[in-house]
């Protein structure tokens, strides 16, 4: 029953799991326009959420509410029992009023689960009350699990201590492609140099998490558990408890929301793994490494057996944020980042319950990050992943192309790594392990968690844009760390996600889709934190928002009235004699050129460099490697440059 094979000390196996849950809904034409309807017939539904207008009855008075919904049943009729041709008995239905949520809407309860025509026939004379601003049923978030990856890979490799960006981790080296790689990966180890998150908080909105040696558990007990139905979070009782703990979110037909259909799987524990590579202990010498392993994970349960409500999601994001939630204690560890690596099919509009969730904790100063879907489509069709203001991150594998199942979509903020799975990241054929997966901690129970005398170290592979977003939240971490030990104003939301744009790598192939702005750069992200631009729209000394150079284009017109221009070209492999110059324009500079990384501004890590007098300067790699080579331009002696011209070409 287990849905991976995990690493254990001396023995290394890897799983997949494309882990995004998935709604089955979709608003129907012939509706109200006030209802967000259903219409999948395979689907049932118990739960509704009703928005009344401000200064309603309704909105003031759940009794009110309740009385509204109760009307709209008779009108229906199915208050009322009935028997079939065949003799079977339907017995009539009865509301319960379950919570008013943090956002102001209302969710209410049927007592048996309506198929999608009674659903939407309910709906309907809800919609018919003028207090109604609109109606939905209260969709349920499901993960998605794939793909396995194969189990016959190697054991992991013992203690090293070799590159001086590499952390003791013993296995950081051979398996974390994607913290270092120069292609795929997210540029982490030289972030560790300036940033690790040290003071910054953030919050994994998931299955909870489990204990684990390698993961820093303090914040357990101080986050929550949201899901409010007994039958999915695996409580005795109904409602929301203390505890960000996961236990367990097995599948099984008949258990919490699984239907018939669902297959009979192992726990997840995915929001183990997902805190595991934002914040997994580092320079521990014990297993592997997290992007900002000095941030704090507050654990936030909102998925248990076959997913979990969107209106307890929304609750858990007002909290977290810090909203109030009544009931519920106020958060006393404020975050500054959200991680949301869930989702659903279906388009995120004000209707939708985290919409206004979302926009409450942007205008607290609150990031959302989010997994921009595992269903290789339009990100317009995913929530959250498709609400204003969230950072969307899709996935891409070790060469740089996008991962087949990542969605996509001018709604894509970023690309980060996720693992492409298959060797060369196509979309079948043989799996790359290790390099086809994120790793990360999990948990060895099957269904409920495990916790040994003797800690195991346990890590699973895994791939999907649930594993893409948890390094940008890292990042984000990073980012918002630096930022105040630089003892600078903090970074707002919009900032944020301008800066993850600016600073990101450019693609180092072709995607075939539309996958945001690049791939995540966490050494760039800080740098251009902190240093930000000069007021004529160019980096400041130390920035690293590199222009993208297209081979043999002559890139016209750059001037600067005393900062330097970072720019980028990747190279691919076999390519032979690169040819980087700067000529024209007025002006002195120097030319650094460094492969993978970005130069320092006064040259002093560049693999090469040009200064000559004057602008006319040229850099030649006879045998370059296959990789993104920045170029920086700087003025020579703090005098200016105008109207220069940069050229990057090489021979394929």
């Amino acid at each position: 029953m287990k849905s991976f094979q995990p690493l254990r000390i001396g023995a290394l196996a890897a799983a997949l799991v494309l882990a995004i849950p998935a709604v089955h809904a979709a608003q129907t034409t012939s509706l109200p326009a006030k209802v967000i309807g259903v219409n999948q017939a395979s689907e049932t539904y118990d739960r509704f959420i009703v928005t009344y207008k401000n200064g309603s009855a309704e909105r003031s008075s759940s009794t009110a509410a309740l009385q509204g919904v109760n009307a709209a049943l008779g009108r229906t009729g199915l208050n009322k029992a009935t028997i079939s041709s065949n003799g079977t008995s339907t017995p009539g239905v009865s509301a319960f009023y379950q919570r008013k949520l943090a956002t102001g809407s209302d969710v209410v309860r049927t007592s048996r689960k309506l198929n999608q025509s009674e659903a939407n026939t309910l709906m309907t004379q809800l919609a018919s009350d003028p207090a109604v601003v609109h109606v939905q049923p209260d969709h349920v978030m499901r993960a998605v699990r794939d793909i396995k990856a194969a189990s016959d890979i190697a054991k992991p490799t013992d203690k090293t201590s070799g590159d001086p960006f590499a952390p003791n981790d013993p296995d950081y080296t051979r398996y974390q492609w994607h913290f270092s790689n120069p292609t795929g990966g997210a540029n982490v180890d030289q972030a560790w140099n300036i940033a690790d998150g040290s003071d910054v908080t953030v919050a994994v909105i998931d299955t909870g998490i489990t204990e684990h040696p390698d993961l820093d558990t303090s914040l357990g007990d101080a986050g929550y558990d949201f899901i409010s139905d007994s039958a999915v979070s695996g409580r005795p009782d109904n409602g929301y408890a203390p505890g960000g703990w996961d236990l367990g979110d097995w599948t099984m037909p008949g258990k919490g929301l699984c239907s018939r259909n669902d297959p009979v799987q192992g726990s997840s524990w995915h929001g183990t793994n997902v805190a595991g590579v934002i914040g997994e202990v580092t320079n521990n010498g014990v297993g592997m490494a997290g992007v900002a392993y000095n941030a704090k994970v507050l654990p936030v349960r909102v998925l248990g057996h076959c997913g979990g409500y969107e209106s307890d999601i929304s609750e858990a994001i007002e909290w977290a944020s810090g909203g109030h939630v009544d009931g519920v204690p106020d958060n006393t560890h404020p975050v500054k980042v959200i991680n949301l690596s869930l989702g659903g099919a279906a388009p995120c509009t004000p209707a939708t319950p985290e919409y206004q969730a979302i926009q409450n904790a942007i205008s607290r100063g609150v990031t959302v990050v989010v997994a921009a879907g595992n269903d290789n489509q339009d990100v317009s069709n995913d929530t959250p992943a498709s609400c204003p203001g969230v950072i969307a991150v899709a996935s891409n594998g070790i060469t740089g192309k996008r991962a087949f199942y990542s969605n996509y979509g001018s709604g894509v903020t970023i690309s980060a790594p996720g693992g492409g799975v298959y060797q060369n990241d196509v979309s079948s054929g043989q799996q790359a392990n290790p390099e086809g997966f994120v790793w990360a901690a999990i948990n060895l129970g099957t269904e409920d968690p495990i916790y040994p005398a003797d800690p195991v170290q346990a890590y699973a592979g895994m791939a999907g844009t649930s594993q893409a977003a948890p390094h940008v939240t890292a990042a984000v971490a990073m980012m918002v760390g630096a930022v105040k030990t630089a003892g600078l104003p903090d970074l707002t939301p919009a900032q944020i996600h301008d800066t993850l744009e600016k600073s990101a790598r450019p693609f180092p192939v072709a995607e075939d889709q539309k996958i945001g702005a690049g791939i995540l750069d966490a050494y760039a992200a800080v740098n251009v934190a902190v240093n930000g631009e000069d007021n004529g729209g160019n980096p400041g000394d130390g920035g690293t928002i590199a222009k993208t150079l297209t081979k043999g284009v002559l890139l016209s017109g750059q001037s600067s009235t005393g900062g330097s221009i970072l720019y980028a070209i990747w190279v691919p492999a076999g390519a032979t004699t690169l040819n980087l110059r700067t000529l024209g324009g007025a002006g002195d500079v120097a030319l650094y050129v460094k492969a993978g990384a970005v130069p320092a501004v006064d040259g002093s890590n560049a693999d090469s460099r040009s200064a000559k007098p004057g602008t006319s300067q040229a850099v030649v790699i006879q045998a370059p490697q296959a990789a993104t080579y920045y170029l920086r331009v700087a003025p020579q002696q703090g005098s200016g440059f105008n109207n220069i011209s940069v050229l990057g070409d090489y021979k394929p």
